[in-house]
């Protein structure tokens, strides 16, 4: 059988890289033996994964809540890294305890509690793979459009097909394509990338830019949430299915630091010149939020379309594959017994589906988005303070057996980080807003009752809930937890039988 690792230990100078299989591996700990390489290689699927150029998009995004440049350059920035380096503290758990990050959650949960979060880790990974699969077709669409090959209806579903076949087709492999694939989209995309910023580069008008108005702080701190959620937020429940690769001896500041140059690097970069593009072009900053990756070619010359296509479609790719990837996982997670290549697969059905309707069927893409980001935001956040929490409060290696025993040191169903997930969620409902999507005009609450000024006021729009989910979980879990966690680390070590383990 191919080792998943192989591809670490190809990158590090090792072991030569074998031919590529199905990866076996589920919810299972990683062996000794399979566990090789060093932090730094995490570098590649991170930096892979966000690479797109759906980054630059993200200016526009931030120029929606009415910000100044150094506002929406502020908020991006702090966004970005504080998101990502919560998935770097995260990426921890997966060298100590090798098992994928929603099998590493039932230590705060329990194993039959955690259920709950693998369910809303699922629905938010599909969501993702189903927007960069949707985005990846409409820009295709677009620069076919442009060239006058088509575009349409035909060229779309074409472009469906292609995309799909690509992200499920890694998403059923596993690790081992998965790692070899993001190294190479990393190389492809990053040149292209630049050749692209060079080729637009006359657009930016500083003057216009540095004109932009001010906004409020609620402005700024709303475009700071999204910024959270758009980027490290949304890959925190799937932070430690890579690093539960690496031997359990490596360093933990390593698997911090590598996984949050990795995963920033490129999205900062992308975020400096998308401001500057969109600051400089109200009409631009418009289009992308209807096609924010199409909206990018129509300032390109014609020759570099095909070119542009490739790295649009290559970077969205990479995210899509890593979110497949831990869709299955989170789905095995919640309790479904299959392979893992069967719910990555059942996974890429959903994505087709929900891109067929984001495609044809959807209106305003940016209004959903937004609302998706910030609902399933809230109980993300949630999970992530208290991951965080626990994660902290340990002084040892995860057991691994018990962490498939109902009836082993991590418990069955405790009640007490359910029951703080859910209360933090609820507030965190209370506290966000999005008017754009009629789907969610339910949420905003508390925001009248707190003397917030209501769903019309200053702060409706600053999405306050998932940072106030984040830390009323997070602090929740060090004040209540500490006990349950020394009770645990104090027993001794589990037995290596199979007895009472629950393989989903």
């Amino acid at each position: 059988m191919t080792h998943p690792q192989d591809p670490l230990a190809s990158t590090d100078g090792g072991s030569p890289a074998r031919p590529i299989q199905v990866e076996t591996h589920g919810l299972d700990v990683i062996g000794d033996a399979d566990r090789k390489g060093t932090p730094r290689t995490l570098f590649w699927p991170w930096f892979g994964a966000n690479v797109s150029v759906l980054g630059l998009s993200y200016g526009a995004f931030a120029f929606g809540f009415g910000i100044s440049f150094w506002q929406a350059l502020a908020a991006g920035v702090l966004g970005i890294v504080v998101s990502f380096l919560l998935c770097g503290f995260i990426a921890v758990a997966g060298k100590r305890g090798s098992a994928p990050t929603m099998v590493l959650s039932r230590a705060a949960y329990g194993v039959r509690g955690n259920r709950l979060p693998s369910v809303i880790s699922w629905v938010l990974t599909v969501g993702w793979e189903t927007v960069l699969t949707a985005l990846a077709t409409l820009a295709t669409a677009t620069v076919f459009s442009r060239l006058g090959w088509g575009g349409g209806t035909e060229t779309k579903v074409v472009a469906l097909m292609v995309v799909a076949a690509l992200t499920v087709v890694g998403g059923v492999m596993g690790f081992d394509l998965i790692m070899r694939l993001q190294t190479f989209i990393t190389v492809i995309t990053g040149v292209l990338t630049l050749v692209y910023i060079a080729l637009v580069a006359d657009h930016v008008h500083w003057s216009t830019v540095s004109a932009l108005p001010a906004g409020s702080a609620q402005e700024f701190v709303g475009a700071l949430v999204f910024m959270m959620t758009g980027f490290g937020l949304g890959w925190v429940n799937a932070a430690a299915d890579y690093s539960r690769y690496l031997p359990r001896s490596s360093s933990s500041r390593g698997v911090i630091g590598w996984t949050t140059f990795g995963a920033c690097v490129a999205p900062l970069l992308l975020l400096v010149f998308g401001l500057l593009l969109a600051g400089s072009s109200q009409s631009l900053s418009k289009a992308v939020a209807a096609d924010p990756i199409g909206a990018l070619t129509t300032i390109l010359p014609t020759w570099f379309l095909v070119p542009f296509a490739v790295v649009a479609v290559l970077g969205l790719v990479g995210g899509a594959v890593l979110d497949i990837y831990s869709s299955g996982l989170a789905l095995l997670s919640a309790g479904l017994r299959v392979p893992r290549y069967l719910a990555a697969l059942f996974d890429g059905l959903l994505m087709i589906a929900g891109s067929v309707y984001i495609v044809f069927f959807a209106g305003d893409f940016l209004g959903q988005f937004m609302g998706f980001l910030t609902t399933l935001g809230v109980p993300i956040a949630a999970w992530c303070g208290i991951m965080l929490a626990d994660l902290a409060l340990r002084r040892r290696d995860y057991d691994d057996g018990d962490l498939y025993r109902p009836h082993g040191r991590y418990g069955d169903i405790p009640l007490p980080p359910l029951l703080l997930t859910l209360a933090a969620t609820a507030v965190g409902w209370g506290l966000v807003t999005n008017t754009a999507a009629s789907w969610l005009t339910w949420q905003g609450y508390l925001l009248s009752p707190l003397g917030l000024g209501g769903k019309t006021g200053a702060w409706a729009y600053a999405n306050l809930g998932v940072l106030v989910a984040l830390a009323l979980a997070f602090t929740g879990t060090l004040l209540l937890g500490r006990g349950r966690v020394r009770a645990q680390e104090a027993q001794a070590p589990s037995p290596v039988t199979d007895e009472g383990v629950l393989n989903a």
